[in-house]
């Protein structure tokens, strides 16, 4: 059922850029910083959409590695807490002051 659901949404999501680029096909005067040229109004607004969604990942790949390091640091940490709790450590509650 949930496949049926997103091949559906995907089809709805196509139709509708098709149906964007047909009525957004005249072209549009473009300066940029080496020249100017002519393009159609959609394809410069899917290349702005794909350039903010490439920005959006990079930014968000950036956030994720950042946590997965600390998660690694983490657990090591915590394994080596155990480590020397099972070792007859006393004071097993208490953590060890932050360096």
């Amino acid at each position: 059922m949930l496949r049926l659901l997103n091949i559906l949404l995907l089809i709805v999501l196509i139709v509708l850029g098709l149906s964007f680029a047909v009525l957004n096909a005249e072209p549009v005067p473009l300066n940029y910083y080496f020249g100017y040229r002519e393009i159609p109004l959609s394809m410069i607004v899917v290349v702005a959409l794909a350039t903010g969604a490439v920005i959006g990942v990079l930014v968000s790949m950036g956030i994720l590695l950042r946590q997965k390091q600390q998660m690694f640091r983490l657990r090591r940490r915590l394994k080596r807490l155990e480590r020397e709790d099972s070792s007859g450590h006393e004071g097993g509650d208490v953590l060890p002051a932050r360096k």
